[in-house]
C-alpha cells in the first residue's frame, strides 16, 4: 500500500463484524476510488455517519519519517491502540518506514502485559502511542510505569491530557509527548503544540486550521459544510491560539462552548481551572438551560479523597484569589 501498487485499503475491526459490515457498506469497499488513494480510515466526528479520510501514501509517509525527526530517528514502536484508529495504523506505517517489527499489546494491557510488551521491544530507540487514559492506568502500576519511563517517548493523543495525569507521569520519569491531529491529518501533525515538518497551522476566527503534507484529500463520503473547502487545509472544530512563538494551544471545541449571557466559555479552561484545587479529583462542565442568560455553566465535581466538598461560592474565590497575578 505504501509503494503505492496496492490499491486502498479499509481497515477495520477483525473482533466486531457488526462494525465491519457498517464500514464496508458506508465507506462502499470495493467502488472505483482515485488511484492515489492509499487507505480509507474511518472517522465519523459529530454526525455519527462514517465519513472516511482519503489518504495517500505520501500523506502517511510524510507523517512518520516527521514523526521520527522530531522524536530523534526511527526505532521499534509498541502497539497498544487499535490498527484500524489512525494512531494504531501510524504505528504500523513508522515500523514499515523505519523496517522494524512493532509488539502489540491488548488496549486494556494489565500492568505485567505492559511491562513484558515494553521489554520485548529489545535494545535502541524504542516508542509507545496511547491515550490518557492508559497512561493513566499504567502509572497506577509500578512495574508498568518503569516500562514506559525506559521509553524514548510516549505520545499521547486522543484528547487533552488531564494535569494530573502529566504530572504523575513526569515525576515517574516518563518522557510524554502530546500529540494533536486527526484521521483528516494522517494522525497527530503537532507535538507538544509544535507543527511537525510539512505541517501547517493556522487560525481562523478562533478555528484551528491544519495544512500540508500529511493532508487527507478529502472524505469518501463528502459533508457540508466541507471542512476541506479551502485547497491545502482542513477546517476542524476546535478552538484555538498560537502564541508568539509559533506554539498552539487547544482551548476546547466549537460545539462544547457555551454561550451565557452575551459570553463564551470554553469548558475545558475551566475544567483544568477546577483541577488545581486539592479538594477536586475531577470535573465536568457543561450549560444548561437558563430564561435569563439563555445557558449557565454547571460543574459536576468529584471530590478528592481527604476533603469534604467544598461550597460553590467559597470554591470560585479561591480559584479567583489563585489564578489572579501578584
Amino acid at each position: 500500500m505504501l509503494a503505492g501498487g496496492g490499491g486502498a485499503v479499509l481497515p477495520v475491526s477483525a473482533d466486531d463484524a457488526r462494525q465491519s459490515s457498517l464500514l464496508t457498506t458506508s465507506l462502499r469497499a470495493g467502488e472505483p476510488i482515485d488511484d492515489d488513494v492509499a487507505v480509507v480510515v474511518s472517522t465519523s466526528g459529530t454526525t455519527g455517519v462514517p465519513k472516511g479520510a482519503m489518504l495517500t501514501a505520501s500523506a502517511l509517509i510524510a507523517s512518520a519519517e516527521a514523526t521520527h525527526r522530531r522524536l530523534g530517528g526511527p526505532g521499534r514502536w509498541l502497539l497498544a491502540l487499535p490498527a484500524y484508529h489512525v494512531a494504531g495504523l501510524q504505528v504500523l506505517v513508522r515500523s514499515v518506514i523505519a523496517d522494524t517489527t512493532p509488539v502489540a499489546v491488548p488496549a486494556g494491557f494489565d500492568g505485567a502485559e505492559l511491562a513484558s510488551a515494553v521489554a520485548s521491544l529489545g535494545s535502541g530507540r524504542r516508542y509507545a502511542s496511547l491515550v490518557a487514559a492508559q497512561l493513566d492506568k499504567a502509572l497506577q502500576d509500578p512495574a508498568a510505569a518503569a516500562a514506559l519511563a525506559s521509553l524514548n517517548a510516549v505520545l499521547i493523543g486522543g484528547g487533552p491530557m488531564p494535569e494530573g495525569v502529566a504530572e504523575r507521569a513526569s515525576a515517574a520519569g516518563v518522557s510524554v509527548v502530546r500529540t494533536y491531529g486527526m484521521s483528516e491529518t494522517a494522525g497527530g501533525c503537532v507535538y507538544d503544540g509544535v507543527a511537525l515538518d510539512g505541517v501547517n497551522v493556522r487560525i481562523d476566527d478562533g478555528r484551528v486550521l491544519l495544512g500540508g503534507a500529511t493532508l487527507a484529500k478529502g472524505y469518501r463520503n463528502p459533508v457540508e459544510p466541507n471542512p476541506f473547502a479551502e485547497s491545502g487545509w482542513f477546517r476542524t472544530d476546535d478552538i484555538g491560539a498560537v502564541d508568539d512563538s509559533g506554539v498552539l494551544r487547544v482551548l476546547g471545541r466549537v460545539d462544547d462552548a457555551i454561550s451565557t449571557g452575551g459570553l463564551t466559555v470554553l469548558p475545558q479552561l475551566v475544567e483544568a481551572a477546577l483541577a488545581t484545587h486539592p479538594a477536586v479529583a475531577g470535573a465536568a462542565v457543561f450549560g444548561v438551560a437558563d430564561e435569563r442568560l439563555g445557558q449557565r455553566v454547571v460543574a459536576a465535581i468529584v471530590v478528592a479523597p481527604g476533603h469534604t466538598a467544598p461550597r460553590p461560592g467559597a470554591l470560585l474565590v479561591e480559584l479567583f484569589v489563585r489564578a489572579k497575578p501578584d
